[in-house]
């Protein structure tokens, strides 16, 4: 098996080094972006079509533009992008031209260093239409609409994995705390499937992201079969401490394996669908709605809705109730605890690999070691909603997610983690049950 397993290797290694050879819309934008500073203050653009610059890697741009009212006349630009020298990582802009002349280095670098990459006040897209003709709101309702929208694909991250410490924990009392490198190795698989996709030359953004959804669903979903049957099943008589530390070792494991796999760069989509739509304005300011993001945070929070339907109104539903009030008498009735504690741990791990999915397409990739915070701050919200709870653990991702934009949009960024573990200690002395559990510390019926 040895030289089959290698020669697989090989195969999905070529596949990821070609990963990402078209322009995206991010790199498009930034092209666009370069266009101001090129012409003079003033001057109308308008974006007439996008074509491949003369060199591989180099994007051109045709483009008119209109000083007062003068003549409008064609002007192009060359934006040139490169990789790390191994082909790998998300490509970077290089190089400009204006008109078929490259601009020199020097004013190459202020350009990308004080102007394309200004976080604080982004330069604007030709692309983009008047801000005048967008429905007008409030300076301050505009900007909580923008964090709201901001926070969605957080929430739809939050909710699934919220929901994967709710559902296992529901039935054992035992947290299981590898589920955010769960959603790491959805992550990497979702690249991988959608790598093999592009090497067969019949991608397209929709069938990538439903091969990622796929392939990130069935390889979590294996791995998942494989640790509760050889590493949960073994511990199931053991106390929740053992259960703990097992899984806290399971989680070192995995992150090991994916970094094994995956090299220590990180591996990247091509961003799709990610062309800022906007729909308001507060003078300058424009508030901005992502298709990809809205569209996957629909996904994401229909799986979660998916997930309570399915354990209100189906028959494993009742299974999966009637195992976490009283396994002994579920049992008497024919009901198989282990086999419901089984299901329970496959489902739980699909769903973080939807959101490792979701992260991806969004946010362009995931480190081997980008799951534990991310693990760790769903259990957080699985506390908060009640955990144990599966609506309320979906609620308390929510929340979470829309307390982090809160925070963001208020207070320095750098201290949003610390804030939301200190929630988490004011929840846990206030109220232990969280939002939909018991105030006191006792035993409570799912």
């Amino acid at each position: 098996m040895r030289p089959l397993l290698l020669s697989i290797l090989a195969l999905l290694m070529a596949a990821l080094s070609g990963c990402g050879d078209d322009f995206d819309t991010d790199q498009a934008r930034l092209c666009r972006q370069a266009i101001p500073p090129l012409n003079q203050d003033g001057a109308r653009i308008e974006i007439e079509r996008t074509a491949t610059g003369p060199f591989r890697r180099a994007l051109r741009i045709y483009y008119l533009v209109q000083i007062g009212n003068g003549i409008a006349r064609q002007r192009s630009v060359d934006c040139l992008f490169g990789t790390r020298e191994n082909g790998l990582g998300r490509p970077q802009l290089i190089g400009i031209a204006a008109d078929g002349r490259p601009l020199p280095d020097a004013s190459f670098y202020f350009l990308r260093r004080f102007y394309l990459e200004d976080r604080g006040d982004p330069p604007p897209d030709p692309a983009v239409g008047a801000v005048q003709d967008l429905p007008a709101m409030p300076s301050a309702l505009a900007y909580g609409v923008q964090q709201g929208l901001n926070a969605l694909p957080s929430a739809a991250i939050y909710s699934l994995l919220a929901c994967a410490y709710a559902l296992v924990y529901g039935l054992t009392g035992r947290i299981i705390l590898c589920f955010g490198e769960f959603a790491a190795l959805g992550a990497l698989a979702s690249v991988v499937g959608v790598a093999l996709l592009l090497s067969l030359a019949v991608s397209t953004p929709l069938t990538g992201l439903a091969v990622a959804f796929v392939v990130a669903v069935l390889v979590a979903a294996l791995h998942g079969f494989a640790m509760g049957r050889y590493v949960l099943r073994r511990l199931e008589r053991s106390s929740g401490q053992q259960m703990l530390i097992a899984t806290i070792g399971l989680a070192i494991g995995l992150s090991e394996y994916l970094r094994l796999m995956q090299g220590p760069q990180l591996r990247w989509l091509p961003p799709v669908f990610n062309t800022p739509v906007p729909i308001a304005h507060a003078g300058a300011f424009v508030v901005t709605l992502n298709p990809i993001a809205t569209l996957l945070t629909l996904v994401g929070l229909g799986a979660t809705l998916g997930l309570v339907l399915l354990i209100r109104h189906t028959a494993y539903g009742r299974a999966w109730r009637a195992v976490a009030d009283d396994a002994p008498t579920a049992s008497l009735f024919g009901v198989d605890p282990r086999a419901v504690h089984d299901v329970a741990v496959i489902i739980a791990c699909a769903l973080c690999g939807m959101a490792g999915v979701v992260v991806t397409a969004i946010y362009g990739g995931m480190g081997f070691a980008g799951g534990f915070s991310l693990g760790l701050k769903a259990l957080v919200g699985a506390i908060l909603g009640g955990i144990g709870s599966v609506p309320g653990a979906a609620l308390g991702g929510l929340f979470i997610a829309l307390f982090e934009a809160g925070w963001s949009s208020a207070f320095p960024i750098e201290q949003r983690d610390l804030a939301v573990y200190l929630l988490l200690a004011v929840v846990l002395i206030w109220r232990p049950g969280g939002f939909f559990g018991d105030r006191e510390l006792t035993p409570r019926q799912v």
